[in-house]
């Protein structure tokens, strides 16, 4: 599908310095768009051409800025930042560009003059499919926070075609379909068809020595072309505009004109079709050869043509003196798909800059920086040798020589150890370790929340970081306060405000002055109404897409991410029908109402993830249909999460489940989101809940069970723990044979063995890995004492104050900050 292609006709209606823009101004730019680009009146203009016309009237503005930016950054010479990440869930961009753009109600009051309801016509905008979950939307904050800071950056990343999938729920289980949100094209952004880079696969090369130089030559390579477009990326109350750079793959290859004209008409596109699948769908399955391939040509061509880019521009406005290059370029890899960027970097610089080895790696090693993002070994991506140096062979001879010269200097470090020289080895065992060419290329390596990085540095990456402590750092992750606050929730927005200013929107610890009024009985009390009329909110939409009504006077008990065992959804379910059996053994006992809100979606290879999701369908009609229950618990499961339904799920939230297993969560975002909101949380002492703990502090926060040295210990030291609690706690017992018998099995014939198994006894290795039985009773007792802080009005909503008023450290503007002054020493234009 192409793009949208704006016309040429232009007007001039607007000075595009922010301190310019006006209701005026905008209201007649609107009009003069609806009339000029679709021929329509605002009287008789469908709600979609009215949000083409208010997309074009921002657009206008933000390429404008853009444009001057670029100018600016190419005049200033300063250093630049290229972040790049496999991922960028951005959600809509209307309102939040007005906001940035305006920020007041500029665009709101123009359209409600106009008689457009902008709620209404905001949903006519596509969510773009850029990305998936938390990785994702921390690089969408990062670059709004960048733009904001004045720091000149580029995000770089692949145009998905399909995103990653969209959702549904049929029978209680996921099911995937492709997400056409280009289909109506991307109003935001700008094809560059003159910066086409060509990414080459496959062949062979050939090597000679000339004047003492290793001379390599790539022959019969398969060549992909790279087209850039960029998506403009506004800062709050700022005139720079920074932007990601987005590439789509497109076949050389037209048409195999001789197949086509034989009648075979299928094999005369299949090539084309085949090479194009790389900027179709984000993270394709990779459970078998086929996939692993494929994401494998993702990552090299996303890594190579951003790269190939940089240099470009590199020549084009510093000359050819690329020993420079890190004085001007810092390269971010967020986690470790665009690890290949380093050896890209490296065939550059030897093959096409003619430079030698160790000039080279002096530059790349200067240049590059790598955020870690996960503990999960299964998660360092690690590529057969096999799969990867048939598809990249001249990649491959630059990672053997990194490995080789790596393995002599560990064997100096630590001489005759074979066992940590195969941990620490760039290439082990017939396959190469992408984390490890990071740590052993980087300049600078961090964690995402103090315990991920302590972790880091004293387990997975402790022989690294002992041979050099002073490149790592701890860098908490952020959210910007602008989308998850101010924009999610404007009622509440607007009480803080018109208390302590608007100054927190820039410097967010400007919320501590909340924490005053969490004594104060008025304000406890709009707050609570704000909470209540969002619940409203969300009860309806709720109600809308899955006729099912929810009580807004009940505990709106929330669980949104991606699905994972040790994530722990399974706990929340667990506790769901212990809940259930309490409630039917004595239907007259005193009992706080819940409504169960969960989202999430599950890799599509992956059963047990989707197992627990239809477990929780399943649970929802058992719960949802017993009248015996008499509406005290609802179980609702959202289908096809996005940025939009968190935008209304999280300031609706009473309660954040953030229960991952101790030492397994990196730092997560969504716990700093909901707390934002003042939403509560019942949490396992991992990640970021580790600073929000002591934010708020521990009479404002729900800790429950195992930490991560007891985890650990569990790993360590099997015994028989888990069958003596499952025989020792009798309602334990009686939710885990749920699993295999009773009425969950009138839903679900064949039952959840797979689910009962694996608690129990393990898959081939020690059972309950995820502490789900062992933080069971711990958790209950949790929830239990959640409940009935619920029931003290004035308790709880003291509490929800303080949790808003104590996430300002949660900024990704302070993040950014942070990275600045430890990382990578950008200066902020004027």
């Amino acid at each position: 599908m192409q793009t949208y292609i704006k016309p040429c006709f232009k007007e001039n209606i607007m000075n595009t310095n922010i301190e310019n823009i006006n209701e005026s101004n905008i209201k007649n730019t609107i009009i003069n768009k609806l009339q000029q680009e679709f021929g329509r009146s605002i009287e008789d203009a469908p709600l979609e051409l009215v949000y083409r016309a208010c997309a074009l009237t921002i657009r206008d503005i933000l390429l404008s800025n853009m444009a001057d930016s670029d100018k600016r950054d190419r005049k200033d010479k300063k250093k630049k930042l290229y972040y790049l990440s496999m991922e960028f869930l951005i959600g809509r961009s209307l309102v939040n560009n007005a906001l940035n753009l305006m920020q007041t109600n500029t665009l709101r009051n123009v359209l409600t003059d106009l008689g457009i309801d902008i709620d209404e016509m905001i949903q006519k905008e596509p969510e773009p499919g850029l990305g998936n979950g938390g990785l994702g939307r921390l690089a969408a904050c990062f670059m709004d926070s960048l733009t904001t800071l004045n720091l000149p950056a580029v995000g770089c990343g692949i145009r998905y075609e399909y995103g990653l999938f969209k959702q549904r729920i049929e029978n209680g289980m996921q099911t995937e379909e492709p997400d056409f949100w280009l289909d109506s094209g991307n109003i935001w952004e700008v094809e560059r068809p003159d910066e086409i880079i060509e990414v080459k696969f496959g062949g062979n090369i050939e090597s000679h020595w000339i004047d003492g130089k290793l001379m390599v030559k790539y022959v019969n390579p398969k060549t992909l072309l790279a087209v850039p477009y960029d998506f403009p990326v506004s800062g709050y109350g700022t005139n720079r505009v920074n932007y990601m750079r987005l590439w789509r793959a497109k076949s050389p290859i037209v048409m195999d004109m001789k197949a086509f004209n034989k009648g075979e008409y299928i094999n005369a596109i299949a090539d084309k079709e085949k090479d194009e699948l790389v900027s179709k769908v984000l993270y394709p399955e990779d459970n078998n050869p086929h996939g692993k391939i494929l994401r494998l040509r993702q990552e090299y061509f996303l890594s190579s043509a951003t790269v190939q880019w940089i240099i470009k521009e590199y020549k084009k406005n510093y000359g050819n003196n690329l020993s420079e290059l890190p004085t001007k370029v810092i390269i971010h890899i967020n986690d470790t798909h665009p690890t290949l960027a380093i050896p890209e970097l490296m065939r550059i610089l030897m093959d096409e800059e003619e430079l030698g080895w160790e000039d080279a790696w002096s530059i790349v090693t200067r240049t590059f920086a790598y955020t870690n993002h996960t503990v999960m070994s299964e998660a360092l991506e690690k590529w057969p040798i096999y799969i990867f140096q048939p598809l990249l062979p001249r990649i491959f001879t630059i990672i053997m020589e990194i490995n080789q010269r790596h393995m002599e200097k560990l064997n100096r470090y630590y001489h005759g150890d074979r066992k940590k020289h195969d941990y620490m080895a760039i290439i082990a065992n017939d396959q190469i370790n992408m984390a490890n060419l990071c740590l052993v290329t980087s300049f600078a390596v961090n964690g995402v929340s103090a315990l991920h990085t302590r972790i880091l540095i004293d387990d997975i990456f402790a022989d690294y970081a002992k041979t050099d402590p002073g490149k790592f750092h701890s860098i908490t992750n952020g959210i910007t306060f602008r989308r998850w606050l101010h924009n999610s929730n404007p009622a509440l927005s607007n009480l803080i405000s018109s208390k302590i200013g608007t100054d927190w929107l820039k410097d967010s610890t400007q919320l501590a002055k909340l924490r005053a009024y969490a004594d104060d009985e008025e304000f406890r009390w709009l707050f609570a109404e704000i909470k209540y009329k969002n619940k409203i909110k969300l009860a309806a939409y709720i109600k809308e897409h899955l006729d099912i009504d929810v009580d807004v006077n009940s505990i709106f008990d929330v669980q949104a991410k991606r699905l994972h065992e040790y994530k722990r959804q399974l706990l929340n379910a667990l506790h769901i029908l212990y809940l259930y059996n309490r409630l039917i053994e004595d239907p007259n006992k005193p009992f706080t109402s819940r409504t169960f809100i969960f989202a999430a979606k599950a890799a599509p290879g992956y059963e047990r993830a989707k197992n627990i999701i239809r477990l929780i369908n399943a649970i929802s009609e058992l719960v949802n249909n017993d009248e015996r229950v008499n509406n005290k618990i609802k179980v609702v499961f959202l289908e096809n999460y996005s940025v939009s339904i968190a935008e209304m799920l999280i300031p609706a939230t009473d309660l954040s489940e953030q229960i991952s297993t101790a030492g397994k969560e990196a730092s997560g975002t969504g716990n700093m989101k909901f707390m934002l909101n003042g939403a509560l949380t019942i949490g396992s002492l991992d990640g970021a809940n580790v600073e929000i703990t002591e934010q708020v502090g521990t009479d404002n926060i729900y800790i429950f069970g195992l930490r991560s040295d007891e985890v650990e210990s569990r790993y360590e030291y099997n015994s028989d723990e888990v069958q003596r609690i499952y025989t020792s706690d009798s309602e334990l017992h009686q939710v885990l044979e749920q699993l295999i018998t009773g009425p969950l099995l009138d839903i679900v014939p064949e039952g959840f063995k797979d689910l009962y198994q694996s608690l129990l006894f393990g898959d081939y290795g020690m059972p309950d890995p995820y502490m789900v039985i062992r933080d069971f009773r711990a958790y209950i007792e949790m929830q239990n004492k959640v409940a009935s802080d619920f029931e003290h009005t004035e308790l709880w909503w003291h509490k929800a104050i303080i949790n808003t008023a104590s996430a300002g450290f949660f900024s990704s503007d302070r993040t950014i900050k942070n990275y600045n002054d430890s990382v990578w020493h950008l200066e902020a234009s004027k």
